[in-house]
C-alpha cells in the first residue's frame, strides 16, 4: 500500500489516496481526491512515480460520495475503464444523475427545519454553486455492503460501515503481518471531528449512528487506521474514545444553550456553539447543532417546538448517552470540511 497526500485546499485538504498493485499489474485506487485541474495533475503525477497512469487503474474503492474523496472516480473510470465501488446507501449520490447537497436542501427543506436566514442560505447556495466542478463527472458504479470483500491480490479489503459523517461511508480494514488496520475514510481523522448532521442530511439520528460507528471503531481494536485527511492514527480506539467525549462536550455546551435561552433552533445554537458561519459552514453548523438537538430529543431530553427545541429534563443522564469517554479534543469548527 502505497499512500498519496494531495495538496489541495477544499474542504479540509491534505487528502489521502491509497494506491494497491500485485505482481500481476492489477492496481487499485482508494478515494481519488476533488475533480480539480491541480489536484487531478498531482494525482496524475503522484503516480507516475510509482510507474502507474489513471489508464492502468482496475478498480476505485470509495470511503464515501463526498467530492473530496469521490471527484475524480468518473474521470479516472474514462480513461480506464475501472470499477467504480461505493456502499449502497451512497450510490444515489455518486451515480450519474446523482443528488447533491442542493438537492438534499430543497427535498428536506433544510433551511426552514434549522432556522437558517434567507441571506445565509443565499450565501450557502452561492458557494455550493462555485464548487459544482469539483464534484467531477459521474462515474457507473457497483455497490457493496458491510462485510464485503475485495481481492486486491496482494491484501484483502474487507468493508466496514461507519456511517454517521456519511450515510454509506465505509472504512476498509486489512491485515498487515500481525496487525489489523483500517481505511477508515473521514470515520475517524487525526485532528478534526468528522461533521454529523450537515455533511449529509440523509442521514437518520446523525449523532447516534456515528457514536455507533465510533463504538464499532473501540470494539475492533485496530492497531492503526489510515485516513482520508492527513497522518496515520497509531491508537484508532484511544482517538475513537477523544471523538466521543468531544460529543459529549458538545452536547452539554447545547444543554447550556436551551437552559439560557429556554428554547432555540439549530441555527441559534450553532451560533452560540461556532460563532459567525460562513460558506460551507452554513450547513456544517446548524446541521452539527440540529443532530445534538435531535440526539436529545430521541432520549427524551427535549422536544421539537415551533421556535425549535426546548429541554424537557434539564439534567440528563449523559452516561447513558454517551458510553465511551476519554480525553476531549481540542477541535472548536463544527466539521471536518475546514481549510487549515
Amino acid at each position: 500500500m502505497k499512500r498519496i497526500q494531495l495538496g489541495n485546499t477544499v474542504f479540509e485538504g491534505r487528502n489521502d489516496v491509497y494506491l494497491f498493485g500485485d505482481d500481476s499489474g492489477r492496481t487499485t485506487l482508494v478515494d481519488t481526491g476533488v475533480a480539480s485541474p491541480g489536484v487531478r495533475e498531482q494525482l496524475e503525477d503522484e503516480l507516475t512515480e510509482y510507474g502507474v497512469s489513471f489508464g492502468d487503474v482496475d478498480a476505485i474503492l470509495l470511503t464515501h460520495w463526498h467530492h473530496d474523496h469521490a471527484g475524480l472516480a468518473g474521470e479516472i473510470q474514462d480513461e480506464s475503464g475501472a470499477t467504480v465501488y461505493v456502499h449502497e446507501a451512497d450510490a444515489p449520490m455518486v451515480a450519474e444523475d446523482g443528488m447533491n447537497h442542493e438537492t438534499e436542501i430543497e427535498e428536506r427543506d433544510l433551511f426552514a427545519r434549522w432556522g437558517v436566514p434567507d441571506e445565509k442560505a443565499r450565501e450557502l447556495l452561492d458557494f455550493l454553486g462555485l464548487h459544482d466542478q469539483i464534484q467531477g463527472r459521474s462515474p457507473a458504479v457497483e455497490t457493496f455492503t458491510d462485510g464485503a470483500t475485495f481481492d486486491l491480490g496482494s491484501v484483502e479489503l474487507e468493508a466496514v460501515h461507519l456511517a454517521g459523517h456519511a450515510a454509506g461511508l465505509s472504512g476498509f480494514a486489512l491485515t498487515d503481518g500481525d496487525d489489523r488496520e483500517l481505511l477508515s475514510g473521514d470515520a475517524l481523522l487525526p485532528k478534526y471531528t468528522p461533521n454529523v448532521g450537515g455533511a449529509d442530511p440523509r442521514v437518520e439520528d446523525p449523532l447516534g449512528t456515528y457514536l455507533d460507528s465510533l463504538d464499532r471503531v473501540i470494539e475492533n481494536g485496530y492497531d492503526r487506521a489510515w485516513p482520508g485527511h492527513r497522518d496515520p492514527i497509531d491508537d484508532p480506539a484511544d482517538r475513537a474514545r477523544e471523538i466521543a467525549a468531544h460529543h459529549r462536550e458538545r452536547t452539554e455546551r447545547v444543554l447550556s444553550v436551551l437552559r439560557e435561552r429556554g428554547e432555540a433552533d439549530a441555527w441559534t445554537v450553532s451560533a452560540d456553539l461556532f460563532g459567525e458561519l460562513s460558506n460551507i459552514h452554513i450547513m456544517h453548523g446548524p446541521g452539527e447543532a440540529w443532530a445534538h438537538l435531535d440526539h436529545l430529543e430521541r432520549h427524551g431530553v427535549a422536544e421539537r417546538t415551533d421556535a425549535g427545541y426546548r429541554l424537557l429534563d434539564e439534567n440528563p443522564d449523559l452516561d447513558a448517552m454517551f458510553e465511551y469517554g476519554g480525553e476531549n479534543d481540542e477541535a472548536t469548527e463544527p466539521s471536518a470540511a475546514t481549510e487549515d
